[in-house]
């Protein structure tokens, strides 16, 4: 498999605005890249591009969502380390083949929607406790900034 380059770090917050207040002094940012809720991942996620590496801050949209999870077990912190490839689902088969297990949807699929591409969660049992992401986004957004 070919890793392009890390996509994006993600890490989970409590309060999305409270986090923004924390973070964007730092990345020298007033306002998020791109703003966006994913309804089916149940996130409210403000995106900042450090070079052309995505940052993410995450916030649960519901209290039952991963994200809401993994902050009750874990707390606040870094939840995904996300790589650039160029096609998921060939990662995804690439992979399982090397015995790498995946975290199904809930529909039972590994591949995911976003956008006009498809991600996948590596499990963390296999990555060292880390969630993984494969993703095969054609980022270009953050040529403008």
């Amino acid at each position: 498999m070919k890793t392009n380059k890390v996509d994006h770090i993600c890490i989970a917050v409590r309060n999305l605005e409270e986090a923004r207040k924390i973070w964007e002094p730092v990345l020298g940012k007033s306002g998020p890249d791109d703003a966006y809720i994913d309804e089916p991942e149940k996130i409210n996620v403000a995106r900042y591009w450090v070079g052309e590496v995505g940052f993410e801050l995450m916030e649960s949209t519901t209290p039952d969502g991963d994200v809401a999870k993994y902050i009750e077990r874990y707390g606040e912190g870094v939840m995904i380390i996300s790589f650039n490839v160029d096609n998921t689902r060939e990662a995804v088969e690439e992979l399982q083949k090397k015995d790498y297990p995946f975290i199904p949807d809930a529909r039972g699929e590994v591949a995911r929607p976003f956008r006009d591409c498809e991600f996948a969660f590596l499990h963390p049992k296999k990555m060292n406790g880390v969630l993984t992401e494969v993703i095969d986004y054609k980022w270009d957004e953050f040529k403008d900034k």
